[in-house]
Parts: C-alpha cells; sequence; structure tokens
C-alpha cells in the first residue's frame, strides 16, 4: 500500500504549496492614477441594498470612485433614495429626465467617469451608480489632463449583473429606492486568531507524530543491532515503512514541476481545472483522514486486533480491518463535501479534510537535513494565487466583518514551514536534547511569529491578500541558521540531518 499512497500524497503536497494566499481582492490594482486635489479618496467597497415596490430585495457590492464625497460608514445614517435610469444611459449629456435627488443608474462608456458624475450632480441628482461593462469590478480614477476636479455627489461603480438587473426592475415600472454605505472593517477579526491556532496546533501535531515515528524506528534499529540480527528486511514493517526522504534531486524536480504547474494555475484556472483539483483535494483528503483515524484509534485496546490484522486487496496490498472499516466513512464524508461545498457551514468540512492531509503529509514526507529544507522553502517564498473556488485552504469565515467573507492561509504556508519544524524535533529527539536545549521551541515560535507577523501586514495592507511566506520564510529558516551556527551544530545539520549516534553493535563488540 505505501507505494500508491506515497505516489498519491507527493501528488497532493505538489499542488497544495501552489495556494499559497492569505487573502483576495474583488478590484483591480491602480498604479498608474496617482492622487491629485479633488481626487485623492482610497478605494472603499460600498454596500448598496435595494427596494422594489418598498420590499427590501437584493444587496449589491460596488466601488466608490477616487473623487466625490465620502460615503457613510454607518447604515442607519445612510438615506434611501429613489433611483433613475439615465437618458441617455451613458450620462454623458444632460439626462432628459428631471432630476430632484435621485441616484441616477448611468452606463459606462463615451466619455469619462468625471464628466459623468459632473452632468449628473449638475442636473440634480444625488449620487452616481455606474455599471460596468464587465461582471468584475473596476476602480474609476480621474483623467491624467484633468486638473480642477470638484465633484460633490458620491460615484459607485456596480458590476455588469448588478446593473441589468436594477435597469430591469426600472422598466417594468415599479419603484426602486437604494441606499449607498461603506462600513469599515475591523481592525482584527477573531477568525484571524483561530486560524493563527489551527495553522500552529496542525503543525504542532504534526511535528510530535513525526518525531515519535522516527524515534520508534531509531530504537527498533538499535534493538535489532544490538541483537546482531541478520533479519535487516524486517525492518520494512517497523515505524519507518512509508517514509518518503526528500533529497535534493527531489527538491530540485519539485522546483521545475511546481513551477510549471503554477503557470497552469494562472493560465488554465477555469471551472473545470478548479473541479479537478477539488477531486484531487478529496482524494487526498480520505487518504489523510483515514490515515490519522486508524492512528487514533489503534491507539485504544479494542481497536488494536482490527488495527494489526491484515488482508491483502488489490493494487493497495495489505490494509488493515481497521482500515477497510473506517475508509467507507472517510469516502462518504468527503463526498458529501465536495456535493454540499458551496453551502455556508461547508468550510467546516474542507478544514477537517485539509488538516488531515496536511498531518498526513508532514508525518510522512520528511526533509533529511537543513539543506534540503532550506532549499524546498525558498522556491515557495512569495508563491500565491487567489482563492477562487481552490480548496487547498484552511478558511473561516470572519465574524464581525461587515463585509463577511473568510480569513485563509493556503495549504503551502502550513506544510513547507512544517517540513523544517518536524525536522528540528525529529533532530532533538534523536539527540536527546531537552526542548530548553533543542531547536524545536525555537522553530515553533519563529513560525508562529511570522504567521502573525503576516496578519499585522494584512491589516496595514487593508485586507489586500499577502504571500504569507514571503514572512515566514525570513522567521524559520533565519532563527534555525543563526541557533546552529552559534551552538556549532549547523554543518551536522545542514550535510548530515541527525546526531551522531555510535552503532550500538559496534559497541557491543567492543565490550566484549
Amino acid at each position: 500500500m505505501d507505494s500508491p499512497r506515497n505516489l498519491l500524497l507527493l501528488s497532493v503536497l505538489l499542488v497544495c504549496t501552489l495556494a499559497l494566499a492569505s487573502a483576495g481582492d474583488i478590484v483591480h490594482q491602480d498604479d498608474t492614477a496617482p492622487k491629485k486635489p479633488g481626487c485623492e479618496n482610497n478605494f472603499v467597497l460600498v454596500k448598496v441594498p435595494t427596494w422594489v415596490d418598498h420590499e427590501e430585495e437584493t444587496e449589491y457590492v460596488g466601488v466608490g470612485a477616487r473623487f466625490g464625497p465620502t460615503l457613510e460608514s454607518k447604515e442607519k445614517h445612510a438615506n434611501q433614495t429613489i433611483l433613475t435610469l439615465a437618458d441617455p444611459p451613458d450620462c454623458c449629456s444632460t439626462p432628459k429626465n428631471k432630476l430632484t435627488g435621485e441616484v441616477i443608474l448611468v452606463y459606462r462608456g463615451n466619455c469619462s467617469f468625471t464628466t459623468k458624475a459632473k452632468v449628473a450632480e449638475d442636473a440634480g441628482a444625488s449620487a452616481v451608480l455606474i455599471v460596468n461593462n464587465r461582471t468584475e469590478l473596476f476602480k474609476m480614477v480621474c483623467e491624467p489632463n484633468e486638473t480642477a476636479i470638484d465633484i460633490n455627489i458620491p460615484v459607485v461603480m456596480l458590476p455588469q449583473d448588478a446593473g441589468a438587473s436594477l435597469e430591469e426592475s426600472l422598466k417594468n415600472n415599479t419603484l426602486v429606492a437604494v441606499q449607498l454605505y461603506s462600513p469599515k472593517r475591523p481592525l482584527v477579526d477573531i477568525a484571524e486568531v483561530f486560524l493563527w491556532l489551527m495553522a500552529v496546533g496542525t503543525i504542532l501535531s504534526a511535528s510530535y507524530w513525526s518525531a515519535w515515528s522516527a524515534r520508534e524506528a531509531a530504537y527498533e534499529q538499535d534493538k535489532l543491532l544490538k541483537d546482531a540480527s541478520d533479519e535487516f528486511p524486517s525492518t520494512e514493517g517497523s515505524g519507518s515503512s512509508g517514509i518518503v526522504d526528500i533529497n535534493m534531486t527531489s527538491a530540485v524536480l519539485f522546483v521545475v514541476i511546481a513551477s510549471c504547474f503554477l503557470v497552469m494555475l494562472y493560465k488554465l484556472m477555469s471551472f473545470w481545472f478548479v473541479e479537478v483539483l477539488v477531486v484531487l483535494f478529496c482524494i487526498g483528503g480520505v487518504e489523510g483522514l483515514q490515515t490519522c483515524l486508524v492512528a487514533l484509534l489503534s491507539c485504544f485496546r479494542w481497536f488494536e486486533q482490527s488495527a494489526e490484522s491484515f488482508v491483502k486487496v488489490p493494487f493497495f496490498g495489505a490494509v488493515s480491518y481497521l482500515t477497510l472499516v473506517v475508509s467507507p466513512f472517510c469516502i462518504a464524508f468527503a463526498v458529501v463535501w465536495a456535493v454540499f461545498r458551496r453551502i455556508s457551514f461547508a468550510w467546516i468540512g474542507q478544514d477537517i479534510l485539509g488538516i488531515a492531509l496536511i498531518i498526513t503529509v508532514l508525518q510522512i514526507v520528511r526533509v533529511p537535513n537543513l539543506k534540503v529544507g532550506t532549499s524546498v522553502m525558498i522556491v515557495a517564498r512569495g508563491d500565491r494565487s487567489g482563492e477562487d473556488g481552490i480548496p487547498m485552504l484552511l478558511k473561516i469565515p470572519r465574524m464581525f466583518d461587515p463585509w463577511g467573507g473568510y480569513s485563509i492561509i493556503g495549504f503551502g504556508d502550513i506544510i513547507l514551514p512544517g517540513l523544517l519544524v518536524a525536522f528540528s524535533l525529529r533532530y532533538d529527539w534523536l539527540a536527546k536534547k531537552s526542548l530548553r536545549e533543542g531547536y524545536f521551541v525555537w522553530a515553533m515560535t519563529a513560525y508562529g511569529l511570522g504567521l502573525l507577523i503576516t496578519y499585522v501586514a494584512l491589516n496595514l495592507m487593508d485586507g489586500h491578500g499577502q504571500p504569507a511566506l514571503l514572512y515566514i520564510v525570513p522567521f524559520t529558516l533565519g532563527t534555525f541558521l543563526s541557533l546552529g551556527k552559534k551552538r556549532g551544530n549547523l554543518k551536522n545539520l545542514w550535510t548530515r540531518g541527525e546526531p551522531e549516534r555510535p552503532c550500538p553493535h559496534t559497541q557491543l563488540q567492543h565490550s566484549q
């Protein structure tokens, strides 16, 4: 069962490391239009709730323009105003319909944004809703040659589908009213705290499982050597079975394949591609969940016999009876999540599958030394992608954010540093170092601080996505390298990756 299992998890590991985002932005970047007098607003998201014939309907989300007054931040202070359709629709010339304080709905094109706003203001409109010619939003700026900009009504852009819906209601001779306000995000949301705890707790659990397995394998090997046993093939059944050590060749190959896959991720992102990622995630999640459940249940005496009794299964080889019992539940769990993954609480199932997958990967895949660990982490530094339906993320709903949404972290932001943190604990245990004298506490603390700095940067950048590894890599690698050099263990950590231990069999011969 080990070969197919390892191949599966390595494939999923490759995909997981590509989703490294911490957040996303729904509007375009604006690096070419500097602020100027009268055109210096910060871009803000705007809530646009609507009422049709006095019945509350859909709430849309728009983006405020660089120009015009700032919007109210509280809903109770925002006025409910009648909406009317511009005639002509582009509002590049004086509207034919008389305006007395209504909000006017206009379409993008044929003239500048500021021209539309000035024409609407002069005609008596209280605000302008500009409908984009695409389904996404666009940041409205002033023209480079515009100098005297004096616009005194709010201007908000809506996506194309929102404009079409509002226009249809207006053409049906119904009374449509809107409200415009831009609530502020909280400085810190409790979801970020829970996400930090989830990431740190996942690495902590996986590291102890990996170190325990390595120590058990070392004890078993020492026992065999002390007994001068010639039955070395029997070590395949020890705790080291199914372990994959990443060497430099594998790391270089990982770089090449990951780079190619990253190009595919950006170039081929579409519905079918996301569905492929969902299938891969479900397969990896099933393997991870059943591995974790079998390991957990095996600790109880009621399941010991079923965990130690095996049956041969085609392609998978020897499989325990406990695995056969647990697997259908794991498959059903993943299938149910995949079918209902778009409902509001599906994030719980995604996080359960994701954490189980990450723990399993960190327990099975290991870096043999600091040199390989550094290579893997430097390669991944700074890569990022938006959420866009990609399931390789841990996510928690933002609980006190008026805009809703999720706080997210990519699997790669946990797996790649986790490989190094797990390596540090294995080294400490094999070297019989205490927590104070070892490297694990320092590596774990460095990861936690790096992730904390990521969230600080995220809030300072007004929620715009931050590549977490850009902050985590310097903290973890810098701490590990500095501490190793100070203690004189850097050469051993860099090349050998494990403490030098005398061979018990040789010691036995000398004693005789």
